[in-house]
């Protein structure tokens, strides 16, 4: 157990590592950000005097070597958009409304899928299995930036019964969390019922009907757990996509977190905040991860490690 956990640190690790060296050179190729932080008629003395002092006269390696050293000590640079604020800052600013607003969709997708694929499983060809596969579909077949957009239109534009975008309580909320939970929770409805289907044609199960078992009880409480490596593998990937998916439907609904904060910064070239957005969701969808794998032992019983 404890050698898989650190195989599994170090490769998050050299993961992370490879992805500072993507995202430096991807946020680079947009172009300079001197044009975006002076005006048209700036001097050729002021245009030199700002690339001095922001360091991009030096070569690219340089100022890579130079960004790494600084992350690992917590340090990301400074806004070039915001001036007088440090890019992690701005990021650890915006980064709650982005939790609450990921944590209630995961909520949503779990809440929803975990029963839906297991009661689809139960009921095999009946209406509420041909539903959850319908549901499936659509959730894996619509655009989550095109049902956000319907969304606003039927519960803000038509019935007014939620508002249509910024940022505030529950009712500002919902609208965007459902539209970040769709895709999810079809993804995860589908992986539920294929795996409670597998368990529930299993002896074991056979059985614990034949001793006079509950079917409540088998399917909730035995079949379930033995099912839920498959879903809980998903977890991990569930939350990190919506947390990082998170760049559209914030924009769609002007929700201000951090994914709206990366297209901000992405439009005024600002460097520092791109690598630092981009780095904290890193972070994010590997310990979410690494999570998940420590889980396995847990969930999971007849999984070794050694």
């Amino acid at each position: 157990m404890r050698r898989f956990l650190v195989i599994r640190f170090l490769q998050a690790l050299l993961a992370l590592w490879v992805i500072t060296i993507i995202v430096f050179g991807l946020s680079h190729l947009t172009g300079s950000p001197i044009d975006a932080l002076l005006p048209d008629d700036a001097s050729p003395e002021q245009i030199d005097n700002l690339i001095r002092h922001w360091g991009l006269d030096r070569p690219y390696h340089v100022q890579y070597l130079t960004f790494l050293g600084n992350a690992l000590q917590g340090d990301f640079g400074e806004s070039l958009k915001w001036r007088g604020q440090s890019a992690l800052g701005v990021v650890l600013q915006r980064l709650p409304a982005t939790l609450q607003l990921g944590g209630l969709a995961i909520l949503i997708s779990v809440v929803v899928a975990i029963p839906l694929g297991v009661m689809a499983a139960v009921r095999k060809g009946t209406t509420l299995d041909a539903s959850a596969n319908v549901i499936a579909l659509l959730g894996q077949s619509l655009p989550t930036f095109w049902l956000g957009i319907i969304l606003i239109w039927v519960f803000a534009v038509g019935l007014g019964w939620l508002p249509t975008s910024g940022y505030g309580g529950i009712t500002y909320m919902i609208l965007p969390a459902v539209a970040m939970a769709w895709f999810q929770i079809a993804a995860l409805t589908r992986l539920t019922r294929s795996a409670m289907l597998e368990v529930l044609d299993a002896e074991y199960v056979k059985l614990a009907r034949l001793k006079g078992v509950p079917e409540w009880q088998i399917v909730w409480k035995h079949a379930l757990r033995n099912a839920a490596i498959v879903p809980l593998t998903y977890f991990g990937v569930l939350a990190g996509s919506i947390l990082t998916g998170s760049v559209v439907i914030e924009t769609v609904f002007a929700w201000p977190g951090t994914g709206w904060l990366a297209i901000e910064a992405i439009r005024g070239r600002d460097f520092p905040v791109v690598q630092t957005v981009v780095l904290v969701f890193a972070v994010v969808y590997l310990g979410l991860n690494f999570i998940v794998d420590a889980l396995y032992a847990y969930v999971d019983p007849r999984i070794r490690y050694d």
